[in-house]
């Protein structure tokens, strides 16, 4: 480890590779992190594809609200991280790297991702335990860090998206996706007249091809 948090215009997302193999596995483990790190409400833990090293895997990164929070995570992580039972791990928060170089440089390409919010596959963001069953769109837009929704195959632009009250059956799996600075959630028509998140819960495991 180089350096300390601290100061201005420190970075405060973190990156994680501990090689996953899957989206599923990937979204366990930063479901895990948030809870055994005991991250705040208002941290966003996505998943982004590493194609470098031995084989396609997908990495995490943990953005937290601010600069202290980091700091102390990150503290809190490398202790985690450290214990020997844990597989080969790596972590990175701006000039810091933690584990073998192969899986600290993967960490820190998630965490450059997030930070820019250009990329990225939010598995834990604000009010996501609140997306469950059948929500409005407007409830879906008003209760949780996502910024807008996209219907794949509708026309977009003013006035081409979905009404306000249209249903979105959540499957109890919303993953949306950093793009152009804001959270942005592909739907999809579904059977009776609602939308429903394009990507199905559980996936098969077969790729890093997915951020």
């Amino acid at each position: 480890m180089t350096g300390t948090p601290g100061g201005p215009g420190v970075p405060t997302v973190i990156g994680v590779d501990a090689g996953s193999a899957d989206l599923r596995g990937a979204d366990h483990l930063a479901q895990d992190l948030v809870a055994r790190l005991g991250l705040p409400d208002a941290t966003v833990a996505c998943t982004h594809p590493v194609r470098s090293g031995e084989r396609p895997h997908i990495a995490l990164s943990l953005a937290l609200p601010d600069a202290d929070t980091a700091a102390s995570a990150w503290h809190r992580l490398v202790a985690l991280l450290a214990d020997d039972e844990r597989p080969p791990s790596g972590a990175a928060l701006g000039a810091l790297r933690h584990g073998p170089a192969p899986y600290a440089d993967g960490a820190a390409l998630a965490a450059a991702e997030q930070q820019t919010r250009e990329q990225g596959r939010a598995v834990v963001y604000p009010g996501v335990q609140r997306l469950v069953g059948t929500v409005p769109l407007s409830f879906l837009l008003q209760n949780t860090a996502i910024d807008r929704v996209t219907v794949i195959g509708a026309p977009s632009g003013p006035g081409g998206g979905p009404e306000p009250d249209t249903s979105v059956t959540t499957r109890d799996h919303v993953r949306p996706l950093w793009q152009d600075g804001q959270l942005v959630l592909p739907l999809v028509p579904a059977a009776g007249g609602v939308l429903a998140p394009f990507e199905v819960p559980d996936p098969t495991p077969c790729c890093a091809d997915h951020g």
